[in-house]
């Protein structure tokens, strides 16, 4: 049912760190999923809601856009703004009383993320035997004595899974590291937050991160009420002058990067900046966590942790190797502060389960692991490869080992106008504006990922499609 031009007015909360664009889109966002807005409804003009809100334009038109791109909102050229249609069928692996009772807008995304051969959103691990392993090695889990069942997890529990991990830990890059020195925690992402709540302190702490950089460690910010500042890159990395600056003037407690693999730019910091920031962050006291999951095929240089043993932390999990399913993630601590983080991860859950741990550590001791690694990096290069030779000419960025590669679009094309293109032809792309603050400067540009749950045939078709759109730019192309 369409309900043309909805009469709906959201009511705005500006409670917290919400800006007035986030809570417009929250406040939409709760009008579809308590039902106020059925799907199929028209939002009101940009203007026209600007008006009842009393907002600008801007703000009404920006609050759309991220709806979009989140798939809760859909645009018709010319016709206006709707909530998303509810799919026609209900998706593989959902039963139907549960799918009924789903909000349309999340039913649309476990649709899309599940089937869609186009979904390039988020890079997704190729099924090259490890689902197998897991599950034979699960049973083996299973059989053991029933204490392994029973009990909260504990560093007692969880050695194995550390033990593992360190026997495969690169300690040049990563520097001297023994057993005690790595936490675990329930993938990468809880891993930043944990770290954050164990450095971070007084009311009003303040963080860094790259001007385009993954958008969990501002998520993990603003958890911890810190407030961020991005610093721009040159062609080595973190420009050293405006680092200095802000670090001076702001009295930053942290830096969030990711040296070996920049998300979403695939580029790295150069050892010889590496080393520049490093003496930076020495001489103030910034803490600089290393953000190690996308790895490189070849290093190019020593992680912060190498550089700042007592400020340096370094993060990793197995998400964009084997399989994010099995929620763990490693940090290798500076050594006088693994005890803190240790204590910082009780509180949040105890640790991880010694399910999950001896999982782990007996999926890395399996004779057929190498091989499996090695034919997820040859699916995962053979996608960016095909990226790579499809797209060729224009500026395309990538790094060997990473699912992902970055694409600068050309004039006349603005980021979301492309990523609604590629929308109609049914591919789904991730927007530069994701990874940059909202003050900051704008990028056209879009992440494609790699989608390993689909075959390369697909993939290549839909960078044969991306192609087409970057040849024929629209004569005018709506802003």
């Amino acid at each position: 049912m369409i309900v043309s031009d909805t009469k709906w007015t959201p009511e705005l909360s500006l409670g917290g760190a919400r800006s007035k664009y986030e809570a417009l889109a929250h406040a939409i966002r709760e009008g579809v999923l308590s039902g106020q807005l059925p799907p199929g409804s028209q939002l009101p003009p940009v203007r026209d809601l600007a008006f009842r809100v009393g907002v600008t334009p801007g703000t009404v038109a920006r609050a759309y856009r991220v709806l979009i791109d989140d798939r809760i909102l859909v645009a018709g050229v010319g016709r206006g703004t709707f909530v998303a249609d509810r799919p026609a069928h209900v998706p593989p692996g959902l039963t139907e009383d549960i799918a009924q009772n789903m909000a349309p807008s999340l039913l649309a995304d476990f649709h899309i993320e599940q089937i869609a051969p186009g979904y390039l959103v988020s890079p997704r691990m190729p099924d090259m035997g490890q689902a197998a392993l897991m599950a034979r090695v699960l049973a083996e889990v299973a059989a053991q004595p029933e204490q392994l069942l029973m009990r909260y997890p504990s560093r007692t529990t969880d050695a194995a899974a550390r033990a593992a991990f360190h026997a495969v830990l690169d300690t040049q890059a990563v520097g001297p590291a023994n057993i005690e020195d790595i936490v675990l925690s329930h993938g990468g992402q809880n891993a930043v937050v944990m770290i954050m709540q164990t450095v971070l302190h007084g009311p009003s702490p303040v963080i860094l991160v790259d001007e385009l950089s993954y958008n969990g460690f501002r998520s993990a910010a603003e958890l911890c009420r810190a407030e961020v500042y991005s610093v721009p890159w040159d062609d080595e990395g973190p420009e050293v002058e405006v680092f200095a600056q802000l670090v001076r003037h702001h009295r930053v407690q942290l830096y969030c990067t990711a040296a070996e693999v920049c998300n979403p730019t695939t580029r790295a910091t150069s050892p010889a900046r590496r080393a520049q920031i490093a003496a930076i962050a020495q001489r103030h006291g910034v803490h600089v966590i290393d953000d190690d999951c996308y790895s490189r095929t070849q290093r190019i240089g020593p992680s912060y942790r190498a550089l700042l043993p007592e400020l340096g932390w370094y993060v990793t999990s197995p998400s964009k190797s084997l399989t994010p399913a099995l929620r763990i993630g490693f940090v290798v601590a500076p050594q006088t502060c693994a005890r803190a983080l240790v204590r910082t991860a009780t509180g949040h859950s105890f640790g991880v389960s010694q399910l999950v741990c001896h999982t782990y550590a007996h999926v890395m001791a399996a004779p057929e692991l190498p091989g499996i690694i090695a034919a997820v990096t040859g699916r995962i290069a053979q996608d960016v490869a095909s990226a790579v030779q499809v797209l060729d000419g224009y500026d395309l960025a990538w790094a060997d080992g990473a699912p992902f590669v970055w694409l600068t679009l050309p004039a006349p094309w603005r980021a979301g106008a492309f990523v609604d293109a590629a929308k109609s032809c049914g591919i789904v792309l991730k927007s530069a504006e994701a990874f940059v603050q909202r003050d900051s400067r704008m990028v056209h540009a879009v992440r494609i990922a790699v989608n390993g749950e689909v075959g390369h045939d697909a993939f290549h078709a839909a960078m044969i499609q991306l192609r087409g759109l970057l040849d024929a730019p629209p004569a005018r192309i709506a802003v």
